[in-house]
């Protein structure tokens, strides 16, 4: 018997490094409201995420989600390729 785990943190992001062996940075963009001025303003972050086939290359839309740490710095998973970048230049 598996036990149920909580909610799955699953994220979009663009791959903007594929340099590193089975790791990705992806970066995210998120939407706050400033404390003061009530305005929404946008902040980004990058993330490492481990791609196990290396199936991601940069400019790739790609969902992740967050797991156990991987390894220093990684903490996050590829779960798929939402949109290619070789995708896009086959339709132009």
């Amino acid at each position: 018997m598996q036990k149920e785990r909580g909610r799955i943190n699953i994220v979009k992001g663009q791959v903007v490094s594929d340099k590193g062996d089975k790791t990705i940075s992806v970066l995210i963009y998120r939407l706050m409201k400033h404390s003061k001025y009530k305005k929404y303003i946008r902040r980004k972050s990058v993330f490492k995420a481990h791609d196990e086939q290396n199936e991601a290359k940069t400019g790739d839309v790609v969902k992740i989600y967050e797991t156990r740490p991987v390894s220093k710095t990684k903490r996050w998973r590829l779960l798929e390729v939402v949109e290619s970048v070789a995708q896009k230049e086959k339709g132009k």
